[in-house]
Formats: C-alpha cells, structure tokens, sequence
C-alpha cells in the first residue's frame, strides 16, 4: 500500500501547492490537509480536506482515522488569521499538540517540518556564512524567528522519543515567487522602501517551486544509501543585496537611522501595508546567507531557481515601481559618485 500524507497549513499558498503536487506522486496512496479554514481554492481530487485547529487535540483523531504515516508540518509561519497572539499560539502551541499525537500514533514513520534560516538570527557578529550546525550569537528575542526556534526544540525533543520516526527539518530562506505572502515581500511591494542608513545587507531567497520539490523529496523515500533525515538549509545560489532588489523592482529607498526606522514600521503596521517587525528590521540590517551543501550532498538536488532568477520571478508579477529600473540605478550611481560612494553590483552595466 502507498503512503498517507497529513499537510497542516493547507489553506494558504505553499500547503495546497504542496498537497497537491505531493498527491501526485508515485507510492502516495491519499493525502489529508488540515488547517483552521478551508483552502481559499477547491484542492484537487486526491487531497481531502479536514478543518482542525492544531491548537486543539483533534488532531489526532484524523491522524488515527486516515491511517497516517508521514506527517508534513507547513503550518509555522510569520503571518496568519488574528494578531500575533494567534500567530504564536498556532506555530508553537499547535505544533506541540501535533508532535503529541504523532508520539501516539504508532503508524507515523516520517515527519518533515518548514522551518526559517531565520533562527540564526541576524547580528553585527554574524559568520558570513551560516552552516546547519552554528549556532546564532544570540537567541531572537521574539517574533517568527523565535517560534521557530522553539518549534525545533520540541521537534528534537521528539525524535529523542520516537527514533523509529525519520524527522526532517528544514531552514528556508526567504520564500518568493509570484505569490509572496511573507513579511519580507509585503515590504519589498512598498511603494518606497525604508531602509538602515549605511547599511546593504546580503540576502537569499528560493523559489515557491524549489521549496515545494524539496518539500516532496523530504516526504518521499530516500535515494538508496542515503537518509533525508537530519536539518537543512534551503536556499537558491547566490545572493542580492538589498540596493540591488530595489533597482531591479524599480523602488527608491530611503535610508533612516534605526531608532526612525523603528518608528516608521510602527505606522506601516498600522496602515497594515507590511509588517515591519523587529527582526525584519535586523535582517534589513545585517542580512543573513547560508550553506547549502548538505542539501546537495544529502538530497542530490540543487534548487533550479538561483537566488536572483526566483527574485527576478517575484519582481514580474509587482506592479511596475515609481521609476523603471534602468533611471533608478542611473540616479543611485550618480548620488553615489557625489558621495564618493560608488557601490554599484558588478554584474549591472554602468548606465550611460
């Protein structure tokens, strides 16, 4: 008989991406999805849908129900129905009765959490690279960033319980694609981009489709001789700076100081425009990059999409900034050479 998939976190774009592509898949017999409300589109023939509130035990009871071996854990996010109250009570406390029934549930032999490189952090003394066994200089005070790392910790409390379960954890850069709906692309669809004065941080992102395949090859079996088990990181190759993501949406920035960026994203999560939260602003600062090499090595794949090709993909379905591209940069490189500044990517022509 083929495998029963849970998916928590059906009802917004990545879970029924993944619900459905997984439910495709050669081996997979049903697959069940389960989150607070019903997917905002109809979910394909072969996925059924079942309405749970992780923060609630019922969980287990389609875990017992539908026979489920592999669990996929999509429903640990940064945003979601309700404050951010709400938010953290169903990342931290819904993963934690999901874990409970899974340790019940003699059936369930994988388990594959979504997880953010966010844990690391991001800080002034950052490596310039993070691999999966560093640990961040300090631990993120709050937000998305510390429900996840919460989350890791009881996951490995898990698999110290139930080492007859193979338990998948993976750290995803910022996700992006055609539809963004993470904090950071809600700020990058501003119409003018706050950002840190003297400050041009490194990022990563990976595509939606690349996120969704590494999802499937985490849920699936291994290729022989190897095991999909352990914590990865997911990331497109390469890196942005962040004046380089502003040039190519075609958006100004205005750089502050932090104590007035602060107050700026106070306002803008008022107007409910973007959620500028204290470690978004940390990562507007100091930017964050990691290692991919044990994704490689482990999963035999690398993401199609490089870092700048799934951005580039995200920037075609904006809305056209306030100036095209090519003027921006133009402008940017000119007020730099007045500062003596010339900061210009070297794979962006000098504009003439």
């Amino acid at each position: 008989m083929g495998r029963t998939v849970l998916v928590t976190g059906v009802a917004r774009h990545l879970g029924a991406r993944f619900a459905a592509g997984i439910a495709r898949s050669h081996g997979v017999d049903k697959v069940v999805g389960v989150d607070v409300q019903p997917p905002a589109e109809d979910l394909p023939p072969g996925v059924d849908f079942a309405r749970v509130d992780l923060r609630r035990p019922a969980v287990a009871r389609v875990i017992a129900e539908h026979g489920v071996d592999t669990v996929v854990h999509l429903n640990v996010s940064a945003m979601g129905p309700g404050g951010r109250s709400t938010v953290k009570e169903t990342n931290v406390i819904g993963t934690m009765q999901l874990l409970g029934a899974c340790q019940k549930a003699p059936g369930v032999r994988r388990l594959v959490v979504k997880s953010t490189t966010g844990v690391y952090g991001s800080a002034p003394r950052d490596p310039a690279v993070f691999h999966e066994r560093m640990q961040p200089k300090e631990l993120p005070a709050g937000g998305f960033a510390r429900d996840a790392a919460e989350v890791e910790g009881y996951v490995r409390g898990f698999a110290r319980r139930r080492p007859d379960v193979a338990v998948t954890v993976l750290r995803f850069a910022n996700i992006v694609g055609p539809v963004g709906d993470t904090p950071l692309c809600a700020w990058f669809t501003l119409p003018v981009l706050p950002t840190v004065l003297g400050r041009d941080p490194r990022l990563q992102f990976v595509h939606e489709d690349d996120a969704v395949e590494v999802l499937r090859l985490a849920a699936l079996d291994p290729r022989p001789g190897t095991t999909n088990t352990g914590t990865f990181n997911v990331a497109g190759d390469g890196v942005l700076l962040l004046s380089q993501c502003a040039r190519r949406l075609g958006r100004p920035t205005v750089p502050l100081l932090r104590p007035a960026l602060g107050a700026v994203a106070g306002l803008v999560r008022q107007t409910r425009l973007a959620d500028i939260s204290p470690e978004l602003i940390q990562l507007l600062t100091h930017g964050r990059v990691v290692d991919t090499t044990q994704l490689r090595e482990t999963f035999g794949h690398t993401p199609r999409f490089t870092t700048a090709e799934a951005f580039a993909d995200f920037v075609a379905a904006q809305r056209a900034g306030l100036l095209p591209p090519e003027r921006l940069a133009a402008v940017t490189d000119r007020l730099a050479a007045l500062l003596g500044q010339d900061d210009r990517p070297t794979q962006e022509p000098m504009p003439r």
